[in-house]
């Protein structure tokens, strides 16, 4: 016996460490079809917050995963290096596809976590486009969780089976800490991971979110995770003669910033929540869509095009939903907070939309196109 180390711990944290890989299982499939919609998915346009906690939720699972790692990959360490007792080529086969399953499972999340963890702190040092990849390796961490799960389940099951006080009997000898110790010191490093982080899309935990990548500190009380400067916009989007071009078919009216003023302006408290994790509320105001889709007389059944004035890349061009345009509450935004909009918010215009991720708000408006 070894105390704290042993398989009654190891399945403990284990089935702590499967609920977060499964939440952020699904909540990365979510947050992926709403980026890159196929026909059959919808995303709703209420709850207003609903973006807003799925991905807050996946940041954090992600981040709570990693003590819960650590933890498993200590309590099971020695015994990945015991010499197998297996007779036959068979019972050799079998142990070294058990001892790959590990290995696919264990470099597939700490390949997902690494990866996560880079991302919500905007440090690019893979040499990869980050979506595409942890959307695929999702796929190689959950199939592995299965197949541990299958391969190991009675093993699990005679483990919860025995209780964290057990001294082990005549005989024991514990030369580590005790099972209830492990676990208790992994559950307060989950709870501080989470705490310590989770404020940047919890507002009531900012403050003793001492870790969290984004505090909601920036421009106008809003974080920015793209500057003018970065899209390259800076001229374009402060130039005299700007323009938002409204396409309809043949159908195309320009509107000058001054006239988009002039109309009549909604505001509407709404979040803006990244695939980052971090989201805040903002007082928005400007024109809703489906007013300005009137004006052209366009109507509000169809899909619609936002174009930025951004350099084509990949969000520069985003695709808005019909039940997002018809919703009253998408703006036009021209304001934030009581103040024309920032330059890194997208001045002179951007869009802002219930329930959906910061990178399809695009900012710097040039042209909205109805699609057919």
């Amino acid at each position: 016996m070894t105390g704290g180390r042993d398989v009654a711990v190891t399945a403990r944290v284990g089935i702590a460490l499967g609920i977060t890989v499964a939440v952020c299982f699904v909540t990365g499939l979510l947050s992926h079809a709403i980026a890159h919609p196929s026909p059959w998915f919808g995303w709703p346009v209420a709850p207003v917050w609903l973006y807003r906690f799925t991905q807050g939720l996946h940041v954090a699972c992600g981040i709570a995963a990693i003590p819960l790692v650590v933890v498993k990959l200590w309590s099971v360490w020695p015994k990945l290096f015991v010499r197998s007792r297996s007779r036959g080529r068979l019972g050799v086969l079998v142990r070294l596809l058990e001892r790959g399953s590990i290995l696919v499972l264990v470099a597939a999340i700490l390949f997902e976590l690494s990866t996560g963890l880079l991302n919500i702190a905007q440090w690019y040092v893979f040499g990869f486009y980050f979506p595409p990849v942890h959307y695929a390796m999702a796929y190689v961490a959950a199939g592995a969780v299965l197949v541990h799960l299958a391969v190991k389940l009675p093993v699990i099951r005679r483990a919860l089976g025995e209780s964290v006080d057990k001294d082990g009997g005549a005989g024991y000898a514990r030369t580590g800490p005790s099972r209830r110790t492990v676990l208790r010191g992994t559950w307060l490093a989950v709870a501080v991971a989470t705490v310590a982080t989770v404020g940047q899309t919890v507002p009531l935990l900012r403050r003793v979110s001492v870790l969290a990548p984004r505090s909601g500190e920036g421009p106008q009380g809003v974080p920015v995770n793209r500057t003018a400067l970065a899209a390259g916009v800076v001229t374009t989007a402060s130039a005299s003669d700007y323009r938002l071009t409204v396409v309809d078919g043949s159908r195309a009216r320009t509107f000058t910033l001054d006239e988009l003023r002039a109309m009549p302006q909604t505001t509407q408290h709404l979040p803006i929540a990244c695939v980052e994790g971090w989201s805040a509320g903002a007082q928005w105001s400007g024109v809703v869509l489906a007013d300005l889709l009137a004006a052209v007389g366009a109507d509000t059944d169809s899909d619609v095009r936002m174009v930025s004035l951004e350099p084509p890349g990949p969000y520069s061009r985003t695709v808005l939903p019909a039940r997002h345009v018809r919703d009253a509450r998408t703006l036009v935004a021209l304001r934030i907070n009581g103040e024309t909009l920032n330059l890194d918010h997208g001045y002179p215009c951007r869009l802002i939309a219930a329930s959906r991720p910061g990178v399809l708000q695009t900012k710097w408006l040039s042209r909205i196109e109805v699609l057919r």
